[in-house]
């Protein structure tokens, strides 16, 4: 299916003082939407591709799976789970943003993939997951749970928890907060050399400050990992890479 269906609304997510409500946020999102792909390749030098992958292959997806990628953006993931699963399979991408299933939804028509016929879009809540109990095989979170304030992210992860069948995985694929130095100094370099000058260019500062205090006020490996135990997973693990200016939690139910 290509067609987006709305599910619960999107409740208040706000304690950030540049977007202090879900209607905020989703107005931050809808409008950075069309420069997302495009910005994402030149911060990540492409390399989010390959990422992505790592992080579907940690998921543990195969065919005939039915999966969930949640806070999906412009559906890379999704795209990926969808090869994966095949046309036996299903995937469902959800987001709280309209305009980036919308995006979703348009590169799905314009690939014309036998198995990406296999994906449906959602706009729905990451706290209230409009799915029942041990629904799914695996579900994935790319570039999402930073984005979810502080209050909100065990309770996420725990509706990720009740949605997944017993036994299956979810990768959380994110900037990190590394506890290195020399790796966040990287990070740092690479956000005000490359990220500031991209955002300055577009008229997205005020975007970009949002992106830094997020990653700054996110949580290490270690804190991700006891927050997955917390939320209900009996394993989780966490991944460290690209100088430390990426990571990926796996995370067992």
């Amino acid at each position: 299916m290509d067609a987006i269906q709305s599910a619960r609304p999107v409740s208040e997510q706000g304690e950030d003082p540049l977007y202090e409500s879900a209607a905020e946020r989703e107005e931050l999102f809808n409008r950075v939407a069309p420069l997302y792909d495009k910005s994402i390749d030149f911060v990540t030098l492409g390399l989010h591709r390959l990422w992505k992958r790592w992080s579907v292959s940690w998921s543990g997806v195969k065919e005939g799976d039915t999966v969930l990628d949640v806070c999906c953006g412009s559906g890379d993931i999704a795209f990926l789970l969808s090869e994966k699963v095949g046309i036996n399979g299903k995937v469902i991408g959800l987001d709280f943003s309209k305009e980036f299933l919308e995006i979703s939804a348009s590169r799905q028509r314009r690939r014309n993939k036998e198995c990406y016929k296999n994906i449906e879009w959602v706009q729905g809540d990451a706290i209230d997951l409009p799915f029942s109990d041990s629904y799914f095989d695996a579900a994935t979170m790319g570039f999402g749970l930073r984005n979810i304030v502080d209050s909100n992210r065990k309770k996420a992860l725990q509706e990720i928890t009740r949605v997944l069948k017993p036994g299956s995985k979810l990768c959380v694929l994110d900037f990190n907060k590394s506890t290195s130095q020399i790796n966040r100094k990287i990070k740092d370099w690479i956000h005000y050399v490359v990220v500031a000058p991209l955002a300055s260019l577009y008229g997205l500062e005020k975007e970009h400050q949002y992106l830094q205090n997020s990653i700054n006020e996110y949580y290490t490996g270690n804190e991700l990992e006891k927050l997955a135990l917390e939320a209900g997973f009996s394993e989780a693990q966490f991944h460290e890479f690209g100088a430390g200016y990426m990571g990926n939690l796996v995370a067992t139910v």
